[in-house]
């Protein structure tokens, strides 16, 4: 590894395009784990100037059976859709929660597609498609997440609270950041530059309103960043184009699972290719990808490495992964083949194993849970209730147990 470099990380808000459409498309698993936990659900969102298109496969106890839907399901699908929008605070003539046209094409689960992932006689759930998931954790911050994507998100937290509070009135729901850190040995130490383009009401491009505005984004990010981390030499581009009033889907037509280093680490650390928003805890993209995190942050907590990148893989309809595969990058205080074997050790009395049931039931991933991951990452958080269970570090006892 490097030990002096730069890395930047991005992060886009709530009212971006694209997470307008996964927090629509995670509203929608939502509402069918609510009526069944064994639901499934592959939700599809585009959103752009005044339409919103849901597609996708389903298949939910009570809500779509036997191709039919139960009295008033589409009208509660459309109002949970509509619902989103307005908490983000779209009420604008391009994108109005209120006003926009909705369409719905969701449909029946494939049988074919089912018939893999089911559980059936001695057959266990399989997962539900192939591919591969990585999960990462390292020592950066205090959440074990990259510094860069973890600044780059409370940015925007911060701006898209202090925009509903009424404490920034100027700000409109689309932004975008990014922060690049200077690190030495290692480390973060310092900020080399942010950049910042929010969304904003009219005028606030020129003039004071544009020099009221410019202040409130450096004082954020100086409140976000550690002390010191600021200087003279740090570059600053804070709507570096100029006027920023037509924005959210609007400017830009938004669609599930596009945003998933956003997602993710930020670059920091590689992905699978799958999306999370919009799939229901038994494909693998999405839970896989969960219990790597879960391993590779209690790895990073339980103290045996610094940083640690995990990667499962699976086949459609088969149950157990195919590999396993754990590195440290030089900073892990045993083996990393024992780290594997810990993790096999631990999942299986722990999780029920690293199997696709295993997993959901190990994190109780069967929940209305994820509509609040689909902004800010779904690594890193906290949250009241439910949420996030693959943020708990509560493995780091046993693993160390399992290594000695």
């Amino acid at each position: 590894m490097r030990a002096d470099y730069l890395f930047t990380s991005e992060s886009v808000s709530e009212g971006h395009p694209d997470k307008v459409s996964d927090q629509i498309s995670d509203a929608i698993v939502d509402l069918f784990l609510s009526k069944d936990d064994q639901a499934r659900v592959a939700c599809e969102t585009l959103t752009t100037t005044q339409r919103v298109v849901l597609a996708g496969e389903i298949r939910c106890k009570g809500v779509f059976e036997n191709g039919a839907w139960a009295d008033g399901a589409l009208e509660e699908i459309e109002r949970t859709v509509r619902n989103v929008v307005k908490e983000i605070g779209y009420e604008q003539s391009g994108f109005h929660w209120e006003t926009f046209e909705f369409e719905n094409y969701l449909h029946a689960q494939s049988d074919h597609i089912a018939q893999g992932v089911d559980a059936s006689g001695n057959k266990d759930e399989g997962a539900g498609d192939q591919g591969i998931m990585f999960g990462f954790a390292c020592d950066e911050t205090p959440d074990l997440m990259p510094a860069t994507l973890d600044y780059s998100h409370k940015i925007l937290q911060r701006l898209a609270a202090d925009r509903k509070s009424g404490a920034a009135p100027f700000l409109e729901p689309d932004s975008k950041s990014q922060v690049t850190l200077k690190y030495e040995n290692g480390k973060p130490v310092a900020c080399t530059a942010v950049v910042v383009s929010t969304q904003h009401a009219p005028g606030y491009h020129e003039g004071e309103k544009e020099a009221e505005l410019k202040a409130y984004v450096r004082k954020v990010v100086g409140e976000i960043l550690p002390e010191g981390f600021l200087s003279d030499a740090t570059r600053w581009h804070i709507n570096p184009t100029g006027k920023f009033e037509i924005g959210g889907p609007d400017g830009d037509a938004g669609l599930t699972g596009r945003k998933i280093i956003v997602d993710t680490y930020g670059g920091a650390a590689p992905h699978g290719g799958g999306a999370f928003s919009g799939k229901d805890p038994t494909k693998v993209d999405r839970s896989a990808a969960y219990v790597t995190r879960y391993l590779a942050k209690n790895i990073v907590a339980a103290g045996l490495a610094k940083r640690c990148t995990i990667q499962v893989a699976y086949a459609i309809g088969v149950s157990e992964p195919l590999s396993l595969y754990v590195d440290t990058h030089g900073t892990g205080t045993v083996a990393d083949e024992k780290l594997e074997e810990a993790i096999r050790q631990v999942a299986a009395r722990k999780l029920g194993g690293l199997t696709p049931r295993g997993i959901r039931e190990g994190l109780h991933l069967n929940k209305p849970i994820y509509r609040q991951s689909a902004a800010y990452g779904h690594f890193g958080r906290t949250a009241a209730g439910d949420a996030f269970p693959w943020e708990k570090t509560d493995l780091a006892a046993d693993l160390r147990e399992a290594v000695g």
